[in-house]
Parts: structure tokens; sequence; C-alpha cells
């Protein structure tokens, strides 16, 4: 596990639901590997997560912090930042 946190690849793993209907992974393994194949990101702050989508060209103009943060796509993880995964 070089490119994910121990911590984020868990975290993954135990709500990948909120943006798949079936598992995509069962083990840490399998969860890292999926995560590089679509390339998702990690970020430090929700800010992070507003420009990330908007580099990407999701208009997230207007949207709070907890709205941004609820998105399917983001994950927060225990140590204050954001797993971004696009489905």
């Amino acid at each position: 596990m070089n490119g994910y946190s121990e911590e984020c690849l868990k975290t993954f793993l135990k709500e990948q639901k909120k943006l798949f209907d079936e598992p995509v992974a069962e083990t840490l393994e399998e969860a890292e590997a999926f995560l590089e194949d679509c390339m998702a990101v990690v970020v430090d702050s929700i800010e992070e997560v507003r420009e990330y989508f908007e580099e990407e060209g999701v208009d997230v103009d207007g949207m709070e912090p907890d709205e941004l943060s609820e998105a399917s796509e983001v994950f927060a993880l225990p140590d204050g930042k954001y797993l971004i995964v696009e489905g």
C-alpha cells in the first residue's frame, strides 16, 4: 500500500456504497487497485475539494462546505482530509 493510507482505504471500503450500488472492492489491496485505476485523489481540506471540482468543470458555485462534503464522490477521512473518487 504505497499511494493511499490504510485509513483512507478502510474508509473507502466501509463507505463505497454511497457511490456504487455494489461493492467494487472487498480487501485493502482491491481498494487500493481500484482507487489507483480511477485516479482517486486525496486533498487536505474542503476548500481543495471545491478547487478540484472547479478544475474538473463541475458547477459548485453556491454550494456550502457541508454540501460538498456530502457529495457521493467525496469521502471524509479520519485525519481531516478528503478522498475524491469519480465513479
